[in-house]
């Protein structure tokens, strides 16, 4: 019986959000409609119908690759609340080498286009590292600062010195076409980001869990000064985490440009940085159950005007959901499992009718 408790307890992010969804389904009867009428078209609108999953995938390639920025240095302690300004920074300078570097074989472009991306995330992640291992600055702050300076260079740059000409909005030109990202989904805008995302996730759980990489940073993350004694330079366990994490997220920034929008937009982002968050800590962390937690988020995103349509009711109620779902989440990961206390109470339970069963045969 404890082993069956504690296999439940594992799944308390899945009862999170369940419990989410029930709390916010009391919220849709109070608006006046019916919970499964809802969540039918919602559901139905994101995963079954086809042009449904397909805006589903689409979102869900950024946020996956900005839930694993979150992921991979969190492993080594640190929080990087940046993923945002590391998409724009990523997208930047992805942006840059595409229209401005010229003379290259097609393959070398579009390699170069994805380097680029991803150092330009990297460095961005990498000045918050340097400030937490050499002046002790706390990375989330530093992070958090940083993504609306990521913002607003990237407005000036497509307000000003990349702006298309005669644009009624602030954006650059269109990229050359072969660097495109192909197409997976005929008649959608599904690429072939989503399939990088997903090797991806599998590639880093495969690294922290069995690499000398992956060992280090958790070592790093769960004690510090214990590291430092079994010979691991922190501060450059630190440097490369953040730096990973960022290459990461700047690779979400790259493929919005060259697999969905083919130029950089002022504000191209709604979010998918802060998103990346909720997944991660969805996924408890883990790289391999991060596709899920990212597909039901994005789905639910992507399903909230196909329900608004349905039966009328407003999509911010699914904004509502979301925050119940982070929060639940989040109370659920505080939780710890206390085996003594399962095996006390559930033998307090037994000790009555094994009292019983004596007394009858006295």
């Amino acid at each position: 019986m404890i082993k069956v408790i504690e296999f439940a307890f594992r799944l308390r992010t899945i009862w999170a959000v369940f419990l989410a969804l029930f709390v916010g389904g009391i919220m849709i009867a109070a608006a006046g409609h019916n919970p499964f009428t809802a969540y039918g078209a919602l559901f139905h609108g994101a995963f079954i119908d086809y042009y449904g999953l397909g805006a589903t995938l689409v979102k869900m390639s950024p946020i996956l690759l900005a839930g694993l920025a979150v992921i991979i240095p969190l492993r080594a302690g640190l929080f990087n609340i940046g993923g945002e300004g590391q998409i724009y920074m990523g997208a930047l300078c992805s942006t840059g080498v595409a229209l401005y570097v010229t003379g290259l074989p097609d393959l070398a472009h579009f390699a170069l286009v994805i380097v680029a991306g991803c150092i330009g995330g990297g460095l961005w992640a990498l000045i918050p590292a340097i400030l937490k291992a050499y002046r002790g600055i706390n990375e989330v702050i530093v992070t958090i600062l940083m993504n609306y300076v990521a913002i607003n260079l990237v407005s000036y740059f497509v307000s000003g010195p990349m702006m298309q000409e005669g644009a009624p909005y602030p954006y650059s030109p269109e990229i050359d076409d072969h660097l495109f990202l192909s197409w997976i989904m005929p008649g959608t805008d599904v690429h072939t980001g989503i399939i990088m995302g997903l090797l991806l996730s599998f590639t880093f759980w495969f690294i922290l869990k069995y690499s000398s990489v992956g060992i280090g940073w958790s070592t790093v993350g769960h004690n510090p000064v214990a590291a430092k004694y079994a010979g691991i330079n922190v501060k450059r366990q630190i440097l490369i985490s953040m730096f990973v994490g960022g290459a990461v997220a700047g690779l979400a920034g790259t493929i919005e440009v060259i697999g969905l929008k083919y130029r950089l937009f002022h504000l191209f982002s709604p979010g998918y940085g802060y998103d990346g968050i909720v997944v991660a800590f969805l996924a408890g962390l883990n790289p391999i159950f991060l596709p899920f937690a990212t597909l039901f988020l994005s789905g639910l995103k992507a399903g909230a005007n196909v329900m608004q349509r349905a039966i009328g009711l407003e999509s911010t109620i699914i904004e509502a959901i979301q925050g119940l779902v982070i929060i639940f989440t989040a109370a659920s990961l505080a939780l710890k499992f206390n085996k003594p206390f399962w095996e006390r109470f559930l033998n307090r339970k037994e000790a009555p009718s094994t009292v019983k069963g004596d007394s009858k045969n006295v």
